[in-house]
């Protein structure tokens, strides 16, 4: 079910005289190539895009709504093959694959909705003259995804893009590129015109160097890490070319005393263990009540540590390996750390298994300040649990780092959550639940976590530009 890997421009799909190999990270075995791009692809893709832009802009909201909306019931039909190339591809189970194809296609059909809602407005005026505001298309799209998400990271990009009346140029992920592929397809069955959206493979670095310095891009969006997306910011700025930036967190949650232990701890271990802990929202350092804080820790750990970790085509699998092989010294250096610190191994801590890039779900307890995984973000399946002493002290140590993406908390006290609403320093915040966002909801992060929301109806702003008409009945 794993595709033939192709870049797509003009509305054309077509290899290049250099690739590269897309690996399973559960059996490490070959299970595709992939062209990587020529300064040439660039360039076309760069021309298609503008004839693209011109088209679709002039293209009323309610058609660019029905061609978004016959693709993503192209991708819900096709959930089933799409899943399954994720699954090879990434490593995540196939039952969470099926899941993330649907989120996909909901992005889809929620920004189909809000490209009819793109309203101006009437300012009042003098007699004689009128004032008024229009919201139009950016233009050009440089977008870039991650590898975490294979199609809903895609989808959250595209979706805003075409809905607003904007071209984009994709550079989606090498290691997982088929879910942007299978993106591709479905657009180009449900009538996108020729050159609206391109996806592109390649030097990572080649590619963004090259595209966004170029005079008809007029937005970067990103989602990945921030040491990137800082850098892409910069490349943007020497331009004047306008960012949308979805970058890194490291997400606190802070377990009051008032809450159901049991269920929050289960809760906890379940989630951090989703997509080996390979999402910017996972739940990592938990601050917890003192008085409650064994209780939460034995449960925490029991179910952690009874995750069921394999090949996500295996029935049953409930992580995954690590979707590539540089993540493992990663996390073993920053269990290290911490335990040289002084920090308690609960479960856990160290690769597994002779073959695929498999990481046991980890727990550390009692981390020292000062140990690395406190300020860097694991992005693995690695929990961190410290007690608290109150609300303050939790506090704190949650907005004790550059990041600020998503936050969570378990109470039940409203003064609880009145502080933590003022408080906490996040742009997305869930209380007594770890979902941190829906595609009806505004999506992004604060501080070093970056700027711009994607989804709800903020989700389109990044992708328009604000005109004000000023209409004057007589020369004046």
């Amino acid at each position: 079910m794993y595709p033939e890997l192709k870049l797509f421009i003009a509305g054309e799909w077509r290899t290049t005289a250099s690739d590269m190999p897309v690996v399973n990270p559960a059996t490490e075995q070959e299970i595709g190539r992939l062209p990587r791009a020529a300064k040439s692809d660039l360039d076309d893709a760069l021309e298609a895009a503008e004839k693209g832009f011109r088209i679709w802009s002039r293209t009323s909201p309610r058609k660019r709504s029905d061609v978004i909306l016959r693709a993503a019931a192209l991708m819900r039909a096709r959930q089933e093959e799409i899943a399954h190339s994720i699954t090879l591809e990434h490593g995540k189970p196939l039952p969470q694959a099926r899941l993330e194809v649907i989120r996909g296609a909901e992005f889809f059909e929620w920004d189909a909705g809000e490209a009819m809602r793109t309203y101006g407005r009437v300012i009042p005026a003098a007699h004689g003259h009128k004032f008024s505001v229009h919201h139009q298309p950016i233009g050009v799209v440089a977008a870039f995804s991650p590898w975490n998400f294979p199609m809903s990271q895609p989808a959250r990009k595209i979706a805003g893009a075409l809905a607003s009346g904007c071209s984009i140029i994709l550079k989606a992920a090498e290691e997982t590129p088929a879910g942007a592929i299978h993106i591709a397809r479905a657009f180009e069955d449900a009538g996108l015109p020729p050159g609206v959206l391109n996806l592109l493979f390649g030097e990572p670095s080649e590619i963004s160097g090259y595209l966004i310095p170029q005079e008809p891009v007029r937005l970067v969006a990103f989602t990945g890490s921030t040491a990137i997306g800082r850098h892409l910011t910069t490349l943007a700025s020497e331009n004047m070319t306008s960012v949308l930036m979805e970058l890194g967190g490291h997400a606190p949650v802070i377990v009051c005393e008032d809450t159901d232990v049991d269920m929050a701890a289960v809760s906890g271990a379940v989630r951090k263990m989703r997509n080996a802990g390979q999402v910017c929202t996972s739940p990592t350092r938990f601050f917890v009540h003192e008085r409650i804080f064994d209780d939460f820790a034995a449960t925490f750990v029991e179910r952690a540590a009874a995750t069921v970790v394999g090949n996500g085509m295996d029935d049953g699998v409930e992580m995954g390996p690590l979707a590539n092989e540089r993540r493992v010294p990663v996390l073993t250096d920053l269990v290290e750390d911490a335990r040289a610190k002084g920090a308690d191994v609960a479960t856990g801590g160290a690769r597994f298994g002779e073959t695929g890039y498999f990481f046991e779900p980890t727990v550390l307890m009692n981390v020292p300040d000062d140990a690395r995984i406190m300020q860097e973000e694991p992005f693995g399946p690695i929990a961190v649990i410290n007690p608290v002493s109150s609300l303050d002290d939790a506090i704190a140590k949650a907005n004790a780092v550059p990041y600020g993406l998503a936050g969570y908390a378990f109470t039940n006290r409203a003064d609880y959550i009145d502080r933590m609403i003022d408080e906490v320093e996040v742009g997305n915040l869930s209380i007594n639940t770890l979902e941190a966002s829906m595609p009806e909801t505004p999506f992004g992060g604060v501080k070093s976590s970056g700027y711009g929301r994607e989804g709800g109806a903020e989700g389109l702003d990044n992708y328009m530009t604000v005109k004000h008409v000023w209409h004057s009945a007589k020369i004046t």
